[in-house]
């Protein structure tokens, strides 16, 4: 069990989501917001059962911590995020002035916090994010893994 607060533990939040996602039949992918030191937004992916295809975790985790904090700018925030974002993700982190980013498993298809592309690298943005990978990465890949491992048995 990890220590309330720290980056382990924000993960474990956003893995319990991610195992949700799955269940469901989505990508097993969670997220989580955290603005001092508090739970201010989550969510999971869910693009089939909303049919919406910006519905991955980080959006939906956003969208609830801007709106529980009634601004789309979220300086000081922390997003715990257990794949790499994708570029769409990746650039609604930085309009929302997100603080920095936590992340579990790399995402060497369209991962865009250095993997594929490197969104948060880049100088001509207007904002920087501090960003932080492979937390929790074992657990995080493994239960993409068993997702897809599961989905191609079926096929």
């Amino acid at each position: 069990m990890s220590e309330p607060g720290t980056d382990e533990h924000w993960m474990a939040v956003a893995l319990d989501l991610a195992r949700a996602a799955g269940a469901g039949g989505e990508v097993p992918v969670g997220a989580v917001v955290v603005i001092d030191g508090v739970l201010a937004g989550s969510g999971y992916n869910a693009p089939i059962a909303r049919s919406d295809p910006s519905a991955h975790a980080e959006i939906i985790a956003l969208r609830e911590a801007a709106q529980g904090h009634g601004n789309y700018r979220l300086p000081g925030a922390v997003v715990y995020a257990t794949l790499e974002p994708c570029v769409m993700c990746a650039g609604t982190l930085v309009h929302a002035r997100v603080a920095r980013l936590v992340f579990g498993a790399p995402d060497p298809r369209a991962g865009a916090a250095g993997s594929v592309f490197d969104i948060f690298g880049s100088t001509r943005l207007n904002h920087a994010v501090a960003v932080t990978g492979g937390v929790l990465e074992g657990p995080c890949r493994d239960l993409l893994q068993a997702f897809f491992r599961a989905r191609r048995a079926r096929t």
